[in-house]
C-alpha cells in the first residue's frame, strides 16, 4: 500500500494545474455544503429564539375537571362551565408542594408561579384591555427578558407598580411615573404607578401585557390562596416535550411545552431543513461527478502506464487501490480546504442569539465541518470506484504494442 500511495501522489502532482483545479472544485462544494448547514441552522435558531426566548418553555396548570359528565344534558354543561371558571380562580391551589420538585429538576433554568387574568387598563377616558400576569418581584425575568428590554423605567415591581409594553403605553399616552387604574374581570380595580415600560419584539406582549405583584394580583383577581399556572424555562428548549410528559407524570397536573402551541413554526423549520438536505445532496452529487470524470480522463492518459504496471506484475487490486487513493486523497484535501475556508468566512458573523434585524443569522457552530469532510471523502471514494475498474481492465499487451 505504501508503494500505491507513492504512485498515486506521483499521478496527483504530475498535473498539478489539473489536480489543483480539481481540489478547487471540490472544496467549493464543501464550501456550500458548510454554509448550507450554518445559515439554516442558524436561521432555525435565530426563529426560535424570537418566537420561544420571552415565553415559557413548559407551562404547568391544574388539569381540567370533566364536571358535565356528572349531569345529563344541559344540567351537565352548565355544571362544567362554573366548575372550569371556578377552577380558574382557585388553580393550583397546592402549588408549594409541587415547586420544590419542579425547581430541583436538572435542566429547568428558572421557575415562576403566576397569577393570570383579563382585565382593562385605564387612564383617563383611555381605555385598553390587558392580559394582567402577577408574579413574584424577583422573578419578573424568570421566563420574559423583562428587564433586558426596558425602554423606561425600571424593572423592580412592588405592590404599588405595574411594567408595560411600549406599543400599549403608546395607545394609552402614559409614560413612567404616572398612575393608572388597572380594572380586573372581577370589578375590582386598583391604581398603579407605571415603574417600567418594555419592549420585546413580541405584539402580543408589547400591546397587551402588564405585569404586576402577585400580592396585587391577588387582590385583583379575589385569589388569597393558590395560583393560576407555574411557568418553566430550561437550558434546552429542545426538551420541553420530554420535560412536561415527566412533570405530567410526576405531578398529575396539566404540563404543555411551548411545541404544543407553535405547530407552524415546527412545520417551517421541518421544511427548511429539508430544503438545506437537498442542497446538501446537490452539492455533494456535484463533487463525486467531478472526481469521477477527472479520475476517468486520467485513467484514459494513463493507459500506457498501467499497461507497463500490469505487464511488471502489478494485480488488478493493486491498480483499482492506486485510483482509489487519488479519489480518497483528493476529497480530503478538497474538503479540508473547504472547510476551513467556510470557517474563517462565517466566524466574524454574529450568533444568531446577537443578530439584529437584516443581520444573517450564520452560526458557525452549525457549520457541520467534519460531516462535510467525512462524505466528500466517502464519495470521493466512490466516485475514484469506476474509474479504478476501468483502469484494471486494461490489457497490457494491446496497450503496449499499440
Amino acid at each position: 500500500m505504501p508503494y500505491g500511495l507513492k504512485i498515486a501522489l506521483r499521478y496527483l502532482t504530475a498535473g498539478k494545474a489539473q489536480t489543483g483545479l480539481l481540489i478547487a472544485g471540490v472544496a467549493v462544494g464543501v464550501f456550500v455544503f458548510v454554509f448550507i448547514s450554518a445559515l439554516i441552522g442558524g436561521l432555525g435558531l435565530f426563529l426560535v429564539q424570537r418566537t420561544v426566548g420571552d415565553i415559557a418553555h413548559v407551562s404547568v396548570e391544574a388539569p381540567d375537571r370533566e364536571a358535565g359528565l356528572l349531569l345529563p344534558g344541559g344540567e351537565g354543561r352548565i355544571l362544567l362551565a362554573e366548575q372550569r371558571a371556578a377552577t380558574r380562580r382557585e388553580q393550583l391551589r397546592t402549588a408549594a408542594a409541587f415547586l420544590p420538585l419542579i425547581e430541583a429538576l436538572p435542566g429547568v433554568r428558572a421557575v415562576s408561579p403566576q397569577i393570570v387574568g383579563n382585565g382593562f387598563l385605564v387612564r383617563g377616558q383611555q381605555r385598553a384591555p390587558v392580559g394582567v400576569t402577577g408574579v413574584e418581584a424577583d422573578k419578573v425575568s424568570a421566563i420574559a427578558d423583562i428587564g433586558g428590554h426596558l425602554v423606561a423605567g425600571s424593572a423592580a415591581l412592588t405592590n404599588t407598580t405595574v411594567l408595560i409594553g411600549s406599543t400599549l403605553a403608546r395607545d394609552i399616552g402614559v409614560e413612567v411615573g404616572q398612575v393608572v387604574g388597572l380594572l380586573s374581570d372581577r370589578d375590582i380595580e386598583r391604581p398603579l404607578l407605571v415603574g417600567g415600560i418594555f419592549e420585546l419584539g413580541l405584539e402580543a406582549l408589547d400591546s397587551r401585557a402588564a405585569f404586576v405583584s402577585l400580592a396585587a394580583a391577588r387582590t385583583l383577581f379575589e385569589l388569597p390562596q393558590g395560583i393560576s399556572r407555574i411557568e418553566i424555562k430550561l437550558d434546552d428548549l429542545d426538551a420541553a416535550d420530554a420535560y412536561a410528559a415527566r412533570i405530567a407524570a410526576d405531578t398529575g397536573l396539566a404540563a404543555t411545552p411551548w411545541t404544543a402551541g407553535n405547530a407552524q413554526l415546527l412545520s417551517g423549520l421541518r421544511a427548511q431543513e429539508n430544503s438545506s438536505n437537498l442542497i446538501k445532496a446537490f452539492a455533494l452529487i456535484s463533487i463525486v461527478i467531478g472526481v469521477a470524470s477527472a479520475l476517468l480522463l486520467s485513467t484514459y492518459r494513463r493507459r500506457s502506464e498501467i499497461g507497463i504496471m500490469r505487464a511488471m506484475g502489478a494485480s488488478r487490486s493493486f491498480v483499482v487501490a492506486v485510483f482509489v487513493i487519488q479519489g480518497a486523497l483528493i476529497g480530503i484535501l478538497g474538503g479540508l480546504a473547504g472547510a476551513g475556508l467556510g470557517y474563517l468566512l462565517l466566524a466574524p458573523f454574529p450568533p444568531p442569539d446577537l443578530a439584529t434585524a437584516g443581520d444573517l443569522p450564520i452560526d458557525v457552530r452549525q457549520g457541520a465541518y467534519g460531516l462535510a469532510i467525512g462524505l466528500t471523502a466517502l464519495g470521493a471514494i466512490l466516485a475514484s470506484i469506476l474509474p479504478a475498474r476501468a483502469a484494471a481492465r486494461v490489457d497490457p499487451v494491446t496497450v503496449i504494442t499499440q
